[in-house]
């Protein structure tokens, strides 16, 4: 029988896509009311892999992560993307524009063997955690590098986002070296 630990903290991330610079504003506002101070920020990459939010969200749309100081379990996920559905509704009513959809939000995690994302769509590669919440391992860290599923969303094989994402795997392990340290 193996033993049973308690998970290791992990790096909360979360995808704010928005063809408005006020709603990215926006969304950091909320995130930073509820998981504390933001860590590290990208710079608002394009959205150009996929026409399928245009409908809904317009064109030009912008993404960008967030990651915050405090690290989570990873089981709060589920209750992380519940309230990020909120926020998109409530965004929504507040931005009072054109599209139905002006926000679009994706958190999700990042060990330093995989980057995690929350869904509510089931598919033979997601694991169902809570709540109507699903997870799936968009990308492994092995060898040095990023390496994409067969799944990966194509803007999560960009380089430019990879990169950010290395950048956000070694302040973690910097984070688990101060922990260690210190006890």
């Amino acid at each position: 029988m193996g033993q049973i630990y308690e998970p290791t903290p992990v790096l909360l991330l979360i995808g704010v896509t928005s063809r408005y610079s006020d709603g990215l504003a926006w969304a950091e506002e909320q995130a930073v009311a509820t998981f504390g101070a933001v860590h590290l920020k990208s710079e608002p990459f394009d959205f150009i892999e996929t026409e399928y939010y245009q409908a809904t969200m317009g064109v030009g749309l912008q993404k960008q992560f967030l990651t915050f100081q405090t690290l989570i379990d990873p089981g709060e996920l589920p209750q992380i993307k519940h309230t990020t559905n909120e926020w998109e509704l409530r965004g929504a009513a507040q931005m009072r524009v054109a599209e139905p959809r002006p926000l679009n939000l994706d958190p999700g995690y990042l060990t330093l063997a995989k980057l995690v994302l929350a869904t509510t769509k089931d598919h033979a590669h997601r694991i169902y955690l809570a709540e109507g919440i699903y997870a799936e391992v968009t990308l492994n860290y092995r060898g040095g590098h990023w390496q994409e599923c067969a799944w990966t969303y194509p803007d999560y094989q960009r380089a430019d986002y990879q990169a950010f994402f290395t950048k956000c795997r070694q302040t973690l392990q910097a984070q688990r070296r101060e922990a260690t340290s210190q006890d």
